[in-house]
């Protein structure tokens, strides 16, 4: 009795999980160009994080779910993180979330919904996945298979109206400043009523 020889699996599953470095280049919209990724490689990207600057920012604002808010000049990304499906997706399930350093060291946050320019090299850490499973939660006790099949074109035909994902233009942005309307200065912030304490 000969023993077995080992086997080798040469090829991942499709259900692995792949990590990724991306370098956006300077002048490229950031979630432009890791959407297309997506849309190219039909794969899902969860992005972990994000390094570089970046101009000419929108971010949803909080206080009206319709208003956006367009900051000009140059910021440092302190975190970035979100989700892009290859399609069809359901609804809100895409998107990026940023928080941002201005050159007087304010930070101001927020979901991305227009155009997040790279002013130069913005390294993006990823993972990205095939074969997403669309989860409703929470389950139902009766429940025990998996969720039933998307419809073309993306919508789950068992979901009635108010009861899909929430909409990322309702999500907040943070710390921007009250009466942010006009925002003045070379680094897209108000000028601040209080001076930076010296450390």
């Amino acid at each position: 009795n000969k023993p077995n020889p080992p086997i080798f699996v040469t090829r991942d599953s499709p259900n692995a999980l792949r990590s990724h470095v991306m370098e956006v280049a300077g002048g490229a919209d950031v979630a432009d160009a890791i959407a297309q990724f997506s849309r190219r490689r039909q794969r899902g990207v969860c992005v972990l994080s994000g390094a570089g600057t970046v101009a000419n920012v929108a971010l949803r604002q909080p206080s009206a779910p319709t208003a956006v808010v367009a900051l000009h000049g140059r910021f440092e990304i302190l975190s970035l993180t979100g989700t892009f499906l290859p399609g069809p997706a359901p609804p809100g399930s895409t998107g990026l979330t940023v928080y941002l350093a201005g050159g007087q060291g304010q930070v101001v946050g927020g979901s991305v919904v227009g155009t997040l320019i790279a002013a130069g090299p913005v390294m993006v850490i990823a993972s990205t996945f095939a074969n997403a499973t669309y989860e409703r939660l929470p389950l139902e006790e009766e429940e025990e298979g998996p969720a039933p099949p998307m419809a073309p074109g993306g919508a789950d035909p068992l979901m009635g109206p108010g009861h899909g994902i929430a909409d990322p233009s309702a999500l907040p942005m943070f710390n921007l400043p009250p009466g942010n309307g006009q925002l003045g200065g070379g680094d897209g912030f108000p000028t601040w009523a209080h001076p930076r304490p010296p450390y």
